[in-house]
């Protein structure tokens, strides 16, 4: 069997191949983005990339890249030419749950602007339904985020505020993230509504007909997937 991190960065340097130079890049955030950050700023060392910047989704990603050399801009109104990220569910039609890094509402508000999102994982991410193996998670403020959380409970969702010692998680943006059990049957963009509804709800993980391709690896080798028209 192949190794499966040298097929993910296998998979992030064919991300990684669609740069070209002169493009506003979307940088995502996480260990599999990460590989494309880096496939990326070796193209720009090389001097096989010029006038490439970079618009980084976390601060993270925002160090990485500049230790390649990349330039990073803020995100503007401009559009990106590419976004390239990770995911951590991906259905049949290329629907995304996203956030388990945290960086939820800083990826959604790049990668809206991107003319093409390419995702890239490894085969274990892709699944039948959104939900089948990881939570949804959902940024709450953190004034009031017991109040918010009743409000999601009353919708249905079970779950737990993120915390992974003895202190919540903090966000780049300075938030909570409650990471809710998706029931078996529901209407994903009718509850992204909903949430996005919910007093306290900031974000939710829900990246819904935004990729384009993705790029999946497994153990006999890379596979190229395109969102169905």
């Amino acid at each position: 069997m192949a190794d499966l991190e040298h097929l993910k960065k296998e998979a992030a340097e064919r991300a990684a191949a669609l740069v070209t130079s002169g493009m506003r890049v979307g940088l995502g955030t996480g260990s599999t983005a990460k590989y494309a950050i880096e496939a990326i700023g070796r193209r720009v060392q090389a001097g096989e990339l010029s006038g490439v910047v970079g618009v980084a989704t976390s601060e993270a990603s925002d160090v990485l890249a500049r230790s390649f050399g990349v330039p990073i801009e803020a995100l503007d109104p401009r559009p990106l030419d590419l976004a390239i990220d990770g995911a951590d569910e991906i259905d049949p039609q290329l629907n995304l749950i996203k956030g388990l890094g945290g960086a939820l509402l800083r990826e959604k508000l790049t990668e809206i602007q991107a003319r093409k999102l390419v995702i890239i994982a490894d085969h274990t991410k892709l699944v039948t339904r959104l939900g089948e193996k990881a939570p949804l998670p959902v940024e709450i403020a953190r004034f009031g985020f017991l109040s918010t959380i009743e409000r999601l409970r009353a919708l249905g969702l079970g779950g737990r505020l993120r915390q992974p010692g003895a202190q919540p998680y903090i966000t780049d943006n300075g938030n909570y993230i409650f990471d809710a059990q998706l029931p078996e049957r529901f209407d994903a963009a009718a509850l992204e509504r909903t949430l996005k509804g919910t007093l306290g709800v900031i974000e939710t993980g829900f990246f819904l007909g935004m990729a384009e391709r993705a790029f999946v690896a497994a153990a006999d080798g890379v596979q190229e997937l395109v969102r169905p028209e």
